[in-house]
């Protein structure tokens, strides 16, 4: 990788903009040298920094860093193709000397122009010295393609004062003025530059360096409700705002998991609408008793016009084995689960489509607790349980989810490549199918967003849930979340 820089365009804001550089390019000019000192006076924070950013920047991805100091943190997330920028020339040359194998460019973070796009834009204590915030945000617009996640943090206005005390004892690095912004600020920020918020989160509650209390304090303690709303790092990531790339020639895959649903099998197909440019339709089959394979064939043979396909689970086992299968050999852009006993009704799938062609969001997900149910569709108890995930989920999640247990989940198959490719962080735990797209659309950053449906009751066979067997599964998949999720550890740490 070479050490020339694109250029950086010059400042086009005027007299005004120019004098508030220079007292900003001052200010950093003079802090240059002292910056490696700080770094490895304040090791801790830093590296809770880096781990920060790694559950969110996978490595080999292309990342911009603005603001980016002396590089460690560019580094650190391993990319591909990684750049940086910062406004001191000084600072550049430590980078520079610091990680030969990055590029690194002096530029302004409120003002600059490249002519090419990122994976992930890093910003992080370049935000509180920055004098025009939506300027640099909507620079990083225009390096952004529809699948860019900005990943930001900062300061919790609630530690400046300790902040300022530790700056004047000379236990923190020495600031000016800063920008003390709380999480409506940057939503607004956000959206005036084309961007909204994917998750946030609140971490590091004790940022320097305690034995034995570290872990327990910033990985358990700290996110816990009051204790959550006093630490200091913020995040946010966010993504560009609007439809995602081909928006308007995608096709689809509905992949609908049976076992023992004969028949439901022809009122699946006469329902189910046409969607998108194209719709492919997977069956998977898990070892069927009642002739379900047989109605299947026969279906297909009777609906020449339409793509339908049959797939034989064979050795595996569980719905979250069947849409597994039913994914990796789907040709469509957008992925589809139904569920063969035709609670959610198949007429509701263009309206989840649509959300996905609209950008509403990237993961979607049907919620079956908005509206009334149809007498007999959930029994009184599952309901009750129902309500209690919802809430224990949405907390573990960052993002709330009413209804994490509707059969219905869409995604598109760039997406779900994501999530598959990232699968060994949560480990083989899933056997109903949810939890596994819905912990990986979470670590993957997608945008979630649900759609109400209309529960109905099944008209034929017999539902293969047992309330209190996967009740008990459902608190493992719970401690499987808060772990990876809220602990932050993977599987490969417990291996």
């Amino acid at each position: 990788m070479t050490e020339t820089a694109p250029p950086i365009v010059e400042s086009m804001h005027g007299s005004l903009h120019e004098r508030d550089k220079q007292l900003r390019l001052q200010r950093r000019e003079s802090l240059a040298e002292s910056l490696t000192k700080w770094h490895r006076r304040n090791r801790y924070y830093y590296s809770e920094l880096e781990r920060l950013y790694r559950m969110h920047v996978p490595p080999g991805a292309t990342v911009l860093h603005v603001g980016c100091g002396i590089g460690d943190l560019l580094s650190a997330v391993k990319p591909s193709d990684g750049l940086g920028i910062d406004l001191s020339a000084r600072v550049i040359d430590l980078a520079r000397t610091r990680h030969d194998g990055l590029e690194f460019a002096t530029g302004d973070p409120e003002d600059f122009r490249f002519d090419r796009t990122f994976d992930y834009v890093l910003l992080d204590s370049a935000l509180a010295d920055m004098s025009d915030i939506q300027a640099c945000l909507e620079c990083v617009r225009a390096v952004s393609h529809p699948a860019t996640r900005l990943v930001m943090t900062y300061h919790n206005a609630l530690w400046g004062p300790v902040l300022h005390a530790a700056s004047l004892l000379g236990l923190r690095r020495p600031t000016g003025q800063q920008n003390w912004l709380g999480p409506e600020d940057f939503d607004n920020l956000l959206a005036l530059a084309g961007f909204e918020v994917v998750c946030r989160s609140e971490e590091t509650l004790l940022p320097v360096r305690v034995p034995g209390l570290n872990a327990v304090v910033n990985r358990f303690l700290g996110k816990l409700w009051p204790l959550r709303y006093l630490a200091l790092t913020q995040v946010v990531v966010g993504r560009p705002a609007g439809p995602p790339e081909g928006a308007e020639q995608m096709s689809c895959t509905v992949v609908i998991p049976t076992r023992n649903e004969r028949g439901n099998i022809a009122e699946a197909i006469e329902r189910l609408p046409t969607i998108g440019t194209h719709t492919e339709v997977l069956f998977v089959d898990g070892n069927s008793t009642d002739g379900t394979a047989a109605e299947i064939e026969r279906v297909i043979a009777a609906n020449p016009q339409m793509d339908i396909t049959l797939i034989h689970q064979g050795d595996g086992v569980g719905k979250g084995d069947a849409v597994r299968r039913g994914f990796a050999a789907a040709r469509g852009d957008v992925l589809m689960i139904l569920d063969a006993d035709l609670t959610v009704p198949p007429e509701d799938l263009p309206r989840f489509f649509r959300a996905i062609q609209l950008g509403m969001g990237e993961f979607i997900n049907g919620t079956r607790l908005v509206y009334p149910m149809e007498q007999d569709a959930m029994r009184f108890l599952n309901k009750i349980g129902n309500r209690f995930f919802s809430l224990l989920f949405s907390w573990i999640l960052g993002q709330r989810l009413r209804d994490t247990l509707c059969g219905t989940k869409v995604l598109t198959r760039r997406n779900y490549e994501t999530i598959a490719a990232n699968r060994s962080y949560f480990g083989d735990f899933d056997p109903f199918g949810d939890f596994d797209l819905i912990f990986g659309a979470v670590r993957a950053d997608l945008k979630i967003a649900e759609i109400p449906v209309r529960y109905r009751a099944r008209t034929y066979g017999t539902t293969n849930i047992s309330r209190f067997r996967h009740g008990l599964l459902l608190l493992q998949m719970s401690w499987v979340g808060f772990k990876r999720l809220k602990l932050r550890i993977a599987a490969s740490d417990t291996a």
